[in-house]
């Protein structure tokens, strides 16, 4: 039996969409990114960040390890990205938006991410990070 009386319309989907996109993003890539001690390491002393667009970046130039860590995992993300943006119907760019949004509001202190504008690295504090007004 279905949890609709009626078909939702369009909207509803998309609301929908939005709002179990918001709550699925990353789940496979970041428990296994959290079993991974060089990538753990990584984030701890801020050679890697979480980049407003999905993505993992460089906070300040990084070493070979670093990078091709990274690359790897950002590779992987992208999978999973197109994987799911077509199960959702929006577009990879959409949806690792809102894999970045999440990804920044996951951060921990100490960790560092892109502010929403893209222009600067921050590290987060106590409180919660900023995030782009567009972030679900």
């Amino acid at each position: 039996m279905s949890h609709f009386a009626t078909r939702p319309d369009r909207s509803s989907l998309a609301s929908i969409g939005w709002a179990v996109l918001a709550a699925l993003v990353l789940v496979a890539p970041a428990s296994a990114q959290q079993r991974d001690p060089a990538y753990a390491a990584a984030r701890a002393s801020g050679a890697v960040g979480e980049k407003v667009d999905g993505y993992l970046g460089f906070p300040t130039p990084p070493s070979t390890e670093v990078r091709r860590l990274a690359d790897d995992i950002n590779i992987k993300r992208r999978d999973v990205y197109a994987q799911r943006a077509e199960a959702n119907g929006v577009t990879i760019e959409e949806y690792a938006f809102t894999a970045g949004c999440e990804a920044i509001s996951r951060t921990a202190p100490g960790e560092k991410y892109q502010a929403p504008d893209g222009r600067a690295w921050l590290t987060r504090g106590a409180g919660a990070p900023q995030r782009d007004p567009r972030c679900p």
